[in-house]
């Protein structure tokens, strides 16, 4: 029997918190922005952070400074505030001594109700020195000191408190049903794992703080089960991709060859590896599923343009993806003179193509006059009709989902795919987000280039620096200033690109331009065009530049609050210099005094300028939530799994789920059918969907 919907069992997971007790519309909002859905697994996947250990004290007496507390008090006194605005104080009092209970923003009635007055009740909460007075701000009124000995903390939002969600997160265990079993049995007795209730149930219930550690047995076998899920995911997607038929392209056709005499410099040996296993692909009758990894510089797309003439040497056509204008814009200048000096037409697709002149583009994609289409998402939008697609390249994978290269793909029949991106990502990582293909790497740059030198500036010298910036500027040096705000923030002490644009504006005028996330495309275009002309020497700039800009005349990147970026963006950013022949630096500018870990990425950036060494060190420092600065829709989010602290299961997981794959391909087995619960539970429905689809 094939499951064709969610199976039953799920059911109760899958419900509202809206059916929970004291749940009403305004927490349905609350638990929607914490968690982002509003299911019981939702809540149940939402992870404690943090056990706070709470001392039971006999009395006032014994209550010390800085000690979460547990002790019992009579009430005494309440004292209303005059203004909303004010503290709310009561005073409470044993035979050894008084404390004062203090709340902001307080409700009385509830107040009133939780501490009645004259009468006894147990309270924690931390001690507080005010004025030489014990006080708790917002003390927890205690059923059971017994019970209640320890605090599970949570991550929260403004306006939920932790008390109402461990309630709700009790209230979705007691409905949460047993699984059927869909790990190895072997494996399940030699690991020593519980079932997945037992599992989730243990995760919310933590005896002491090390059972919070990612290496007990729950957060392991629950870590396993994401992961699992994960590969078995991309394994289907993989199986099912490389059984569609493909497209036979013979390699090194005329106008690949002419393609290659044209260019001024020979290719580096990697590039030419890659490009003979991009040809292997592409000579076959299986689809090509390929991921090239190099690194800033190393020349990834010029072998994606010798990649289309195979296609196009055959009467087909290849599209070029990038994630934003500006990237798309900048791989259509790089690639017009070559491609214009060996006859091939080009179009460039974006967003902002309107009216006639999108139409023209349109019709020149759909009559097959276009050989090759650069262009945005809006590559694979309804309206674009491609005569002939064959090989479908996409830039910087990372800010892209499986499902939209999927979407690529279908624009053709029997679609190549050759996905590329210059940020180096861990192989564990990789694992997560391209399991589903083969994988190449470009590990030199060209020949030429020089190392960039790296050097560390502290804040309180920037001065000194931009004094004599004038004299590089009249050597027709170009300078990158990359700040990591738009608007000044009153929250985090940073310098803001568009003050930090003002200053320099008024030292060099017309010298001085900005680009950030927030500026019009046109506008973007025409400042960058600007800086590529040698018209601006300085560009002022948001993160917006970190991925694809290539202007090789720029030798210069200041980077202020350095140490608020992680080391990959970091990398990415040097990235932008030492594109040409000439020396060219990188000034990483920081904060004194810096952290344990800011000094340790600094230091990795300043001793190599190899991005996977890069990327394997910002995994460790930093986790895999963040590796890339930013948490991008390509790279899995996982809620229960930390790829840092659990890289040996994702190995694993991936093994189990290739082997199983090939014994029961339609997972119609017993276990078969427990593996599709499991797909269901971390809502992969559509690994199921391409298992139906044949």
């Amino acid at each position: 029997m094939t499951t064709t919907h969610r199976p039953f069992v799920l059911d109760p997971l899958f419900r509202s918190i809206g059916v929970l007790s004291g749940v009403g519309p305004k927490y349905l909002k609350l638990y929607e922005k914490l968690l982002g859905g509003t299911k019981l697994l939702d809540l149940l996947f939402h992870k404690p952070v943090q056990m706070v250990i709470r001392h039971p004290v006999p009395d006032v007496a014994h209550a010390n400074f800085g000690e979460t507390v547990i002790v019992k008090v009579t009430i005494d006194k309440h004292t209303l505030p005059p203004r909303r605005s004010q503290p709310y104080h009561i005073r409470a009092r044993d035979v050894t001594g008084f404390i004062d209970l203090v709340f902001f923003n307080a409700q009385g009635k509830w107040i009133e109700a939780q501490f009645p007055l004259n009468k006894e009740v147990t309270i924690c909460g931390k001690i507080e020195d005010f004025r030489g007075q014990k006080q708790i701000i917002h003390p927890e009124p205690i059923e059971d000191a017994s019970k209640d000995a320890n605090e599970i903390i949570y991550p929260l939002t403004a306006g939920l408190t932790t008390k109402p969600l461990r309630k709700a997160i009790h209230a979705a265990l007691d409905q949460a049903p047993a699984l059927p079993e869909w790990l190895d049995d072997t494996q399940k007795a030699l690991q020593k794992w519980p079932d997945w209730k037992t599992s989730i149930t243990e995760l919310h219930n933590p005896k002491t703080p090390k059972d919070l550690e990612p290496s007990t047995r729950a957060r392991i076998r629950l870590a396993y089960d994401e992961l699992l899920a994960n590969q078995l995911t991309l394994a289907i997607v993989r199986m099912k991709q490389k059984k569609l038929n493909g497209r036979i392209f013979p390699v090194n056709g005329k106008l690949r060859q002419k393609l290659m005499k044209s260019l001024p410099w020979q290719l580096t040996p990697y590039q030419t590896e890659v490009l003979d296993e991009i040809d292997e692909d592409m000579a076959s009758k299986n689809r090509m599923l390929r991921l090239l990894q190099g690194d800033v510089g190393s020349g990834k797309t010029i072998v994606a343009a010798l990649a289309m003439m195979n296609a196009i040497d055959s009467g087909a056509q290849a599209a070029f993806m990038a994630p934003t204008e500006i990237l798309a814009r900048q791989h259509a200048e790089t690639l017009r003179p070559h491609l214009e000096s060996i006859g091939i037409h080009f179009v460039t697709l974006t967003g902002r193509d309107k009216g006639k002149i999108k139409q023209e583009i349109l019709d020149d994609i759909s009559s097959g006059k276009a050989k090759i289409v650069i262009g945005t998402h809006a590559l694979f939008q309804e309206g674009v009709e491609f005569a002939d697609l064959g090989l479908a390249v996409i830039d910087e994978q990372h800010r892209f989902g499986v499902h939209q290269r999927l979407q690529l793909s279908g624009k053709g029949k029997g679609v190549d795919i050759l996905v590329m991106t210059a940020t180096p990502i861990p192989r564990t990582l990789a694992l997560t987000a391209y399991g589903d293909m083969d994988i190449s790497r470009i590990t030199g740059k060209p020949p030429g280039r020089k190392p960039v030198d790296t050097r560390l500036l502290p804040q309180d010298q920037v001065e000194d620096m931009i004094q004599r910036l004038g004299d590089q500027i009249k050597k027709g040096v170009r300078i990158y200033w990359v700040c990591p705000l738009v608007e000044e923030s009153e929250i985090l002490d940073l310098a803001a690109a568009e003050e930090r644009y003002l200053i320099l504006q008024q030292l060099f005028g017309d010298k001085v331009g900005l680009i950030h996330g927030r500026m019009k495309p046109k506008d973007k275009d025409d400042v960058m065009g600007k800086f590529s002309r040698g018209e601006i020497s300085i560009l002022v700039a948001t993160t917006v530049i970190e991925v694809g800009v290539n202007v090789p005349e720029a030798t210069v990147m200041i980077i202020e609050h350095a140490e608020r970026f992680g080391l990959a963006q970091l990398h990415q950013l040097r990235g932008r210099v030492g594109r040409g022949g000439d020396q060219s630096y990188c000034f990483l500018v920081y904060a004194a005094p810096l952290g344990e870990t800011a000094k340790e990425r600094l230091k990795t950036l300043r001793s190599t300028e190899d991005g996977f060494i890069i990327a394997e060190k910002d995994l460790e420092l930093r986790g895999s939530g963040e590796v890339l600065g930013t948490k991008q829709s390509g790279l899995e989010n996982f809620r229960l799994a930390d790829v840092a602290a659990h890289g040996d299961l994702l190995l694993s997981a991936r093994q189990d789920a290739v082997l199983f794959l090939y014994k029961d391909p339609d997972l119609e087995s017993p276990r078969g059918q427990a593996l599709r619960t499991l797909l269901y539970l971390f809502e992969r429905d559509q690994a199921i969907s391409y298992l139906r689809s044949g």
